[in-house]
C-alpha cells in the first residue's frame, strides 16, 4: 500500500472591494498589480472577491493561509499601511454599503463557528481617504499601494512562499 503524500498549503490572496468607489477599489487594484508584477506560485491562489457575500465562504474554508486586499477604516491618514492579524479582523470589517449585504465579518464569524476559518490570517490594505462613487484611487491611496504590496510580498514569503518579479517592464 502506498503512502498518500501530505497535499500542499494552499494560501489564498482574496482582493475585496467596489472599483466603482474610489479607494473602496483598492483590494482589486492591489490584486492585479500583484498578478502582473510578480511570479505567483501555484500553491497561491489570488481571487478577486469583488463585494463579497457568502460566495466568498467555500474559497476561504478551503484555503490554509490568506491573505485579505482591502481599504480598511481604521482611524488613521488617508494611504497609511494598515496590517491586521486574525484576531484583530472582525471590527474593522463592519462598513456596509447596503443593509442587505452579507459584510466579510459575517463570512469569516460563520466560517469561524464551523471551524474552518485558516489559522493563518491576516488583512493587508490601507486607510481610504475616499468612498464615493467613482472610479480610481486618490492621489494618498495610490502612493500607499507600492508599500501594501511588499507587505504581501512579505507575508507570504514568511509562510515560504517566494514571489519572484515577473518581467522588468511588468514591474516599471
Amino acid at each position: 500500500m502506498a503512502l498518500s503524500q501530505p497535499r500542499p498549503v494552499r494560501t489564498l490572496v482574496l482582493g475585496l472591494g467596489n472599483p466603482l468607489m474610489g479607494d473602496d477599489g483598492l483590494g482589486l487594484a492591489a490584486l492585479e498589480r500583484l498578478a502582473t508584477r510578480w511570479v505567483v506560485p501555484p500553491e497561491v491562489q489570488l481571487l478577486d472577491g469583488g463585494t463579497g457575500g457568502l460566495q466568498l465562504l467555500p474559497p476561504i474554508e478551503d484555503a490554509d493561509r490568506l491573505i485579505l486586499l482591502d481599504a480598511i477604516e481604521a482611524g488613521e491618514a488617508p494611504g497609511r499601511l494598515v496590517v491586521l492579524e486574525r484576531d484583530e479582523l472582525p471590527r474593522y470589517f463592519a462598513h456596509k454599503l447596503s443593509p442587505h449585504e452579507i459584510a466579510l465579518r459575517d463570512v469569516l464569524a460563520l466560517a469561524e463557528l464551523r471551524d474552518r476559518l485558516p489559522a493563518d490570517l491576516v488583512a493587508i490594505g490601507l486607510q481610504p481617504g475616499r468612498v464615493t462613487m467613482g472610479p480610481g484611487l486618490s492621489p494618498e491611496v495610490e502612493a500607499g499601494v507600492a508599500a501594501m504590496l511588499d507587505a504581501v510580498v512579505a507575508w507570504l514569503e514568511h509562510w515560504e512562499c517566494r514571489l519572484p518579479l515577473a518581467t522588468r517592464e511588468a514591474h516599471a
